[in-house]
């Protein structure tokens, strides 16, 4: 995982409340084995036309499809984003695509575990910050917006200054590009340590004459 202290960015603004995990990533590509490529299928129903002629096409007023808000790693969102079900497939799509990190007044909590350890900055503003910051990239695709995770603040380049919260180990594992994998590889002296002494005693030492003494055939 990639780790992250400061983004600076433009941002996608998606001014919707209870944007839940099957809008997100819809249910048909959670058959996928592999866990790489979803990206492509972030927000699938609402970046296509859905009827008419034109059925399948890219919907060309969708906000991720206007060739301005291209390139933003920064998401804004109304309240309760991430709402519905556990997939985790949601924060793959999200991280995939490009984003680093959400900005919205409240997450999903499963949601909000799951993004964390996909590399995402969760940041919860209140209400009227978030509407400040949504107002200012849909008037100004090129708005900035600054957010220091070290710092939890987050900046534009028009005055705005605002604090967050995030947990403290969620927080460490961010700044050091720590996912599970890495928090266990973090202990990888000490388990190779366990298992070479877990094979001297019960795989290489020598067995008692009685459990390798093999048994006499009975007819």
């Amino acid at each position: 995982m990639e780790a992250i202290r400061t983004l600076t960015s433009t941002a996608a603004p998606l001014p919707l409340p209870n944007i839940d995990t099957d809008q997100i990533i819809p249910k048909q590509f959670l058959k996928r084995i592999e866990r790489t490529g979803y990206g492509d299928f972030l927000f699938y129903d609402w970046r296509r036309i859905q009827s008419g002629p034109n059925a399948g096409q890219p919907n060309p007023e969708f906000v991720l499809n206007k060739p301005e808000h291209s390139g933003a790693k920064i998401l804004i969102a109304e309240k309760n984003f991430g709402c519905g079900s556990s997939r985790e497939h949601a924060a793959w799509a999200i991280q995939q695509f490009g984003f680093r990190a959400v900005i919205a007044p409240t997450f999903a909590d499963i949601f909000y575990s799951n993004a964390g350890k996909n590399g995402i900055i969760l940041v919860c503003l209140t209400d009227e910050e978030v509407e400040t910051l949504l107002a200012r990239s849909t008037a100004n695709p090129n708005h900035r917006i600054t957010i220091d995770l070290e710092q939890q603040t987050v900046k534009d380049d028009q005055g705005f200054l605002a604090h967050f919260d995030i947990d403290a180990f969620r927080k460490d594992c961010l700044l050091n590009g720590l996912d599970d994998i890495g928090l266990t590889l973090r202990h990888e002296k000490a388990l190779d340590s366990f298992e070479q002494k877990h094979d001297a005693a019960f795989w290489l030492a020598p067995k008692p004459a009685a459990l390798t003494t093999a048994a006499p055939e009975t007819r």
